[in-house]
């Protein structure tokens, strides 16, 4: 039979001792000792750690690192990265008090998303950090709370451009998009800006998440640097911030690769000089979340059932999409694929069967992996969902049919 940890290299990152999976030098069945109750949701910082070292070693030193904490907002990784990256990226008041609880300033934090309250807008010009205006009408909620709390708001205008980020899988620029505003209006923005009680920091593109494609990635880079440059000829002020997002992508299903990082890396030596001759005093921002954590976590649940249904074999288990709506399919795929999943305790065991691991609740929707060879499973074993350490728990609907929530740890 074929190992599965070798079968897809890009899911290989988790070292397999006595058959049994460990993370952070701990085997799982420790660690489900450890944590005395399935579901959980396992983080390794060291594998956090190696990826920031990565992007570290192939992107230019000019390029500031920031973490999306929408990716992962756990208080405990967040702390983590606080130690490794330049700043954050929040879309909520609740991720920036995560966010101003670690180590960063809140000016290394910056808001983005549609429809900000004004009390979200107040706290985060309360708390000083930069908020990423995504409309007309929010740019001038933000100058009158800034004018009534006597402080003024630092601010990124987001562009919505007109190009879209090819192979991306989902895309969040280009076309009518509720996010940021119209490139064709920015110069009548900007110039509003100049006018109002605002301090103008910069740009701010997102164009799309979950890209593989590096021609793609290059491709939005240059044109998002490009088009940068042309529209800080009518800022009211020198630029010093150019976010241009980020859209890193992970494997998560057969044949997928893992991105050439050093080929980005290469080409952003080769953008930046004409950046830096055209806007010295800008900080180039690439902002990544999935491509950080995510290939660092492991779900973990427990069979609770072998059942037999004409032929087919389900391990029942008590996990299921109430807690990782992503790897059931239901998280924006539009043909279902399997996540990689194995038996943890017995990743290479052998003999092996075909089976679809589902979980507790009354909906075929149910289903963590459908039709897929792993070793014999009993009850009590654990199930490894891998990829798992972004848009897991938090991007789930937890409150279905009201079973408890998984636990959360870092090693």
């Amino acid at each position: 039979m074929i190992d599965p940890q070798s079968k897809h290299s890009a899911f290989a990152q988790f070292p397999v001792i006595e058959d049994c999976m460990q993370i952070g030098g701990i085997p799982l069945t420790r660690i489900a000792q450890r944590v005395g109750k399935t579901p959980f949701f396992v983080y390794e910082r060291q594998k956090i750690t190696e990826q920031i070292k990565q992007l570290r070693q192939h992107l230019p030193e000019e390029i500031h690192l920031h973490y999306a904490v929408k990716a992962n907002p756990m208080p405990a990784v967040v702390q983590h990265l606080s130690t490794l990256v330049d700043g954050f990226d929040v879309a909520s008041v609740g991720e920036m008090h995560v966010a101003l609880d670690s180590n960063v300033t809140s000016d290394q934090i910056s808001f983005a998303g549609p429809g900000k309250t004004e009390h979200e807008l107040s706290c985060a010009i309360a708390a000083g950090v930069v908020l990423s205006i995504e409309s007309e009408q929010e740019m001038e909620k933000i100058d009158t709370l800034g004018n009534q709390l006597g402080i003024c708001p630092k601010i990124t205008v987001r562009i919505n451009p007109d190009f879209e980020f090819k192979s991306s899988g989902m895309k969040m620029g280009g076309g009518p998009k509720q996010f940021g505003i119209d490139v064709e209006n920015i110069p009548r923005i900007l110039a509003r800006i100049g006018k109002l009680g605002l301090s103008f920091l910069g740009f701010h593109i997102f164009n799309g998440s979950q890209n593989l494609s590096t021609t793609a990635i290059q491709a939005s880079q240059e044109k998002t640097l490009k088009l940068c440059i042309q529209l800080a000829e009518n800022a009211p002020n020198p630029v010093s911030i150019l976010n241009i997002g980020g859209g890193f992508g992970i494997p998560y299903f057969p044949g997928e690769k893992a991105l050439d990082l050093p080929a980005i890396g290469d080409n952003l030596h080769r953008l930046i000089p004409t950046v830096k001759q055209q806007l010295p005093n800008a900080q180039i921002i690439i902002e990544l979340g999935r491509y950080i954590v995510g290939q660092a976590g492991v779900y973990v649940c427990k069979v609770l059932e072998r059942k037999e249904s004409r032929g087919q074999v389900f391990l029942v288990t008590d996990g299921g999409m109430h807690h990782h709506l992503a790897a059931s399919g239901n998280l924006g795929q539009i043909i279902r694929k399997n996540y990689p999943v194995m038996i943890g305790n017995k990743v290479k065991g052998k003999p092996r069967e075909i089976v679809s691991v589902v979980g507790p609740l009354c909906t075929p929707l149910d289903l963590l992996a459908d039709q897929i060879e792993v070793a014999h499973a009993s009850v009590g074993d654990l199930v490894a969902v891998l990829q798992s350490g972004a848009y897991g728990l938090t991007a789930s609907p937890t409150a279905f049919l009201n079973h408890p929530k998984p636990l959360e740890l870092i090693i």
